[in-house]
């Protein structure tokens, strides 16, 4: 009888810091991505918000609804087998109020069998984090660069207020967040809070210290084109590829050599 992979959960990761073994998350929207990365040995797959601007060509996350987290969250739950599958909480889900908060996380946890959410906003998000902890609900909280925010920080910048960085993180550890993932923060803070935490830190765009990283999947398989942040690295060149591919087709459709006769039923 095959035995069935053990899903990594809070306390897989709590002893993954303890250990000092680095944190693999990737962003997952479908469910071969999400298959193939489980099968990877990612760990943690986000169904970010970030769909607003990967899938959906939007500038910003902020048009992304719940219904589409869920839509996306409840693909990628169901393909993965041992990552810990963590879904976003959109805009404006952690800036109503705690009731609201609660109620959409429970929702998105309840129809998409996802083990954890993500929830933007440190110290003045608390009271949220704290609610969410106590209905069950595993929380990941997001400080440095928030892109729900993005307008309200006048646009994509590292983030440098030390005092505003530490306070977010150490409010959202008391609040009862199992990790905290820090965005575009200059390294040597981002190492500063990581060692300052009992609970593990996640960083994109903020240096090799955090106890583990991040990246768009996209970014990372060089998938989209145009503007690609500095900090990411391409392990692969899919969209050349691919190009390549499809202007293949193109050609031998044209010429008539596709499809040859071995392709018929």
């Amino acid at each position: 009888m095959t035995q069935k992979p053990t899903r990594i959960n809070v306390r897989t990761l709590q002893a993954m810091k303890q250990r000092g073994e680095k944190i693999a998350m990737l962003t997952a929207y479908d469910y071969p991505m999400a298959q193939l990365l489980d099968q990877a040995g990612v760990h943690c797959l986000l169904v970010g918000d970030s769909l607003g601007m990967v899938i959906q060509g939007h500038e910003t996350t902020i048009p992304v609804t719940l219904e589409q987290m869920i839509y996306h969250g409840e693909i990628v739950a169901r393909a993965a087998r041992q990552a810990m599958v963590v879904v976003d909480l959109p805009f404006p889900v952690g800036q109503i109020s705690v009731s609201h908060t609660v109620e959409s996380a429970a929702k998105i946890m309840k129809q998409t069998q996802c083990q954890a959410v993500k929830m933007e906003g440190g110290h003045q998000q608390a009271d949220s984090i704290a609610a969410l902890v106590d209905a069950g609900i595993p929380t990941i909280a997001h400080i440095g660069l928030r892109p729900q925010s993005v307008h309200a920080l006048g646009g994509y910048r590292v983030q440098k207020d030390s005092q505003r960085l530490m306070m977010d993180a150490q409010a959202a550890q008391q609040a009862g967040a199992f990790c905290v993932l820090m965005e575009c923060v200059p390294a040597e803070l981002a190492k500063e809070v990581t060692q300052s935490l009992a609970v593990p830190t996640i960083g994109i765009g903020a240096g090799p210290n955090c106890d583990g990283q991040v990246l768009v999947t996209n970014d990372l398989l060089g998938w989209n084109s145009g503007y690609v942040p500095k900090f990411v690295r391409k392990f692969a060149d899919l969209r050349s590829q691919a190009l390549d591919a499809a202007r293949e087709y193109c050609k031998q459709i044209q010429s008539g050599s596709f499809p040859g006769s071995e392709e018929s039923f």
